[in-house]
């Protein structure tokens, strides 16, 4: 009996798990650049004298999903999105290198290109700083042009140059601010392969549908479990009174 109690309990409390990551993915499914997370399960056998017959579910990953989400052209000089691999360099706050694939960009009061979370975008050499009353474009190698709205016509100053990188993806961990960084802290070196697509966005790559046809199944394998528990507790009940009327 208590080996379908064992099994009926682990699967449902990782199908309990699996589901708070589908509804993070959904929560997440109109996040600019947002990366989607899968749950990998195994089965173990329980280890002790006596107990090899039985077996309970772990969680022994979670994997994220790397795959090129939906290009939209927005028309704003400010927009950015990464084409193929590759990340954008940020600085998180408390001044370490972490990247992400947000390109929604913008300009703060003191002139620091920044995310629309308010982190630092990194150049080559720190943050980058934008001139005031200056018209900005952005090249697909990530050089930031500037061209001045008053005075001499035409005159591009080249104010920075964004760091893009591509570190092996066996390598990044996703931190709970949702900015992906090097397992060992390491800022990753620049990529002269990775660019930029202008006036664009990368949208999630989370496929609603398949997220939505997910979590109703895992309902269902939650549903399941719970009613083995319960037969489980039902044999027993029924087990001890015929062991009753025997004694």
């Amino acid at each position: 009996m208590d080996r379908l109690i064992y099994t009926a309990m682990s699967g449902a409390k990782h199908a309990f798990l699996q589901q708070a990551g589908v509804a993070q993915n959904l929560a997440n499914a109109s996040t600019t650049g947002y990366r989607a997370m899968e749950h990998k399960f195994r089965a173990v056998p329980v280890q002790g004298e006596g107990a090899p017959t039985r077996a309970f579910v772990v969680d022994a990953s979670v994997v994220d999903v790397f795959d090129q989400g939906p290009m939209m052209a927005t028309g704003r000089p400010l927009d950015v999105a990464v084409q193929g691999a590759g990340w954008l360099a940020v600085e998180t706050a408390d001044g370490r290198e972490a990247y992400t694939r947000a390109g929604n960009l913008q300009i703060n009061a003191n002139g620091q290109l920044q995310t629309a979370s308010g982190l630092n975008v990194l150049g080559d050499g720190g943050p980058i700083g934008i001139p005031p009353d200056n018209s900005i474009t952005i090249s697909p190698d990530g050089t930031i042009s500037a061209v001045p709205l008053f005075g001499t016509p035409n005159n591009v100053n080249v104010v920075g140059r964004i760091k893009l990188v591509n570190p092996p993806e066996n390598e990044l961990l996703r931190g709970d601010d949702g900015l992906f960084r090097t397992k060992g802290g390491t800022p990753a070196t620049v990529d002269e392969t990775v660019k930029l697509a202008s006036e664009t966005l990368e949208g999630s790559n989370v496929n609603a549908v398949d997220a939505m046809v997910n979590m109703i199944s895992l309902a269902r394998q939650f549903e399941m479990q719970i009613k083995m528990l319960q037969t489980a507790d039902a044999n027993a009940n029924k087990a001890s009174q015929i062991l009753s009327m025997n004694a």
